[in-house]
């Protein structure tokens, strides 16, 4: 008994130790919040990483375009290839005038209308030949022949047929962005999963609600890529026809600065066609991903 009265006061008198969880409770929620901060710098700064190595490569060419014609290149070269602050200039002169405003509208009204007829009848047409095999077997052959054709070898004909007005650059737009449209119309529809259309089929819809909600959203993505194609096609066909015959526009534009002898006028005029067609492009990537919201919506639920 007197031992164990002896060891009982001896324990007593050891200092008492915190509870560790007790301790560390605090110091655990100051470095969460000290974390947060830096959590978030981290994220943003991953971002503008990210950012910075994808425009990696159009930093290097405008730095290759501003350094190399001053630094690199003979002062004779210079006059062919000014740097990239003169051509800045030259298209800020020909903003503030409206020159460049005025060509651009010229351009556009002729591709956006060339385009939209494309567009309208390469859809249809391409939805019909998919699903009627007979007028496949029918208008095929002619098809691959037109579609072999280049649109500019057949500018002469429409400048004699429809003269040198705006009916001629509006049926060459439609005729080289008709086709990208078309092939890729039936191919979308020619792909679609045979089991979807038979599970269709089996809850009894229709012939139209099966084409409508079946086929033509199975399709647009491979309609959207020619769609996509044609787009640039419209572009790069529109600029080649109004160098050759037009009073405005942006083809006309670089040709007169060039036989003008405006170099910087001419890039300028080159720079502003590079932005239209990646504006373009942009314009019909958002459209894609609006008509395609299902298929994000089937993945995420996955």
């Amino acid at each position: 008994m007197t031992t164990t009265l002896a060891q009982q006061p001896a324990a007593s008198a050891a200092p008492k130790q915190p509870p560790a969880v007790g301790h560390s409770g605090p110091v655990e929620a100051r470095r969460r919040r000290t974390t947060a901060i830096p959590a978030f710098v981290r994220t943003a700064a991953a971002r503008a990483g990210s950012g910075l190595w994808k425009s990696a490569g159009i930093i290097a060419f405008l730095a290759l375009w501003e350094l190399g014609p001053t630094h690199l290149a003979s002062p004779s070269t210079r006059v062919f290839l000014p740097p990239l602050h003169e051509v800045l200039a030259a298209w800020g002169k020909l903003f503030e005038s409206g020159t460049i405003q005025a060509h651009l509208a010229a351009s556009l009204t002729r591709s956006v209308s060339g385009f939209g007829a494309a567009l309208v009848a390469g859809v249809s047409l391409g939805l019909l030949i998919a699903w009627y095999g007979r007028l496949n077997a029918v208008l095929n052959p002619l098809l691959e022949l037109f579609r072999n054709t280049a649109a500019l070898a057949l500018l002469p004909v429409f400048t004699l047929l429809l003269g040198i007005g705006e009916e001629s650059k509006i049926s060459i737009v439609a005729y080289a962005a008709f086709f990208p449209v078309l092939l890729n119309t039936i191919a979308g529809v020619k792909t679609v999963d045979p089991l979807l259309i038979r599970a269709a089929k089996s809850l009894g819809l229709s012939s139209l609600a099966l084409f409508r909600k079946v086929i033509l959203p199975s399709a647009v993505p491979t309609i959207f890529t020619g769609i996509r194609m044609a787009g640039t096609a419209s572009i790069l066909v529109l600029i080649a026809a109004e160098m050759v015959g037009a009073k405005a526009g942006l083809g006309y534009l670089i040709v007169n600065s060039q036989s003008s002898f405006l170099i910087p006028d001419m890039y300028a005029g080159i720079l502003t066609v590079s932005l239209l067609g990646l504006a373009v492009n942009f314009l019909l990537v958002a459209l894609e991903q609006h008509f395609s919201r299902w298929r994000t919506a089937v993945g995420s639920g996955s």
